[in-house]
């Protein structure tokens, strides 16, 4: 007869997973929304490394700007050709922490709000594979996808299949202030959710599932 151990897990991994213990709220009317985006060294989930992580909460309808989150994190993988797109140096300005200390960071400020990207798929993996590395479950929350949602809208009349957050922003009137900064396209992908998020509105009455997107695919579309 085999025994098996239930695994010990670090005290902030268990502090995040208590709060999807108890039933979440799901009225879209006054959930909290983390918006968040990673800046890394490139699109390979397996060999690139997260560079920032940057996130701004939303409940209510209103841009939380004092409910946001900014980190940078050690380089130990480093593509220069991609400091051109970012911005980030390998030393830089920044002050940098290591890799554990920023997830550990990350998942103490969203807990079990539901999670907003631009492109959530990419993001979200990248979380799971510096949890992976550091021997944790994946992330826990659930997530919509701002692409997704827009595809969703009445304002979708082309046939394209895929919209940067340029282009969004530019559908939008929104200034692209900070693009490529992970905190910058956090709040630019804030104000788009708010947004496309009222144009959902107009169109009929929606739940937090209807929001939500099978997010199976890594990747950009």
């Amino acid at each position: 007869m085999l025994w098996f151990k239930k695994r010990d897990y670090p005290d902030f991994w268990n502090t995040y997973s208590n709060h999807f213990k108890n039933k979440q709220d799901t009225n879209i009317e006054t959930i909290r929304f983390v918006v968040f985006d990673t800046e890394t060294t490139g699109l390979n989930i397996k060999e690139d490394r997260i560079l920032s992580i940057g996130a701004v909460g939303i409940t209510e309808h209103t841009i939380k700007i004092s409910d946001s989150f900014e980190c940078y994190l050690s380089q130990d993988v480093f593509k220069n050709d991609s400091v051109k797109i970012h911005g980030i140096l390998k030393e830089g300005n920044h002050p940098k922490i290591e890799e554990k200390e920023a997830v550990k960071l990350f998942l103490n400020y969203i807990k079990n709000s539901v999670l907003i990207a631009h492109h959530t798929a990419f993001d979200i993996a990248m979380i799971n594979a510096s949890l992976k590395r550091m021997g944790l479950p994946k992330l826990k929350n659930r997530a919509l996808d701002l692409g997704y949602l827009y595809k969703k809208t009445d304002l979708d009349r082309s046939t394209k299949s895929h919209f940067s957050l340029d282009d969004l922003a530019k559908l939008f009137n929104i200034p692209q202030h900070d693009r490529h900064t992970a905190s910058g396209d956090a709040y630019i992908t804030a104000l788009l959710f708010l947004k496309v998020l009222s144009q959902l509105k107009l169109q009929k009455k929606i739940t937090l599932h209807e929001l939500e997107s099978p997010i199976s695919k890594v990747g950009l579309l």
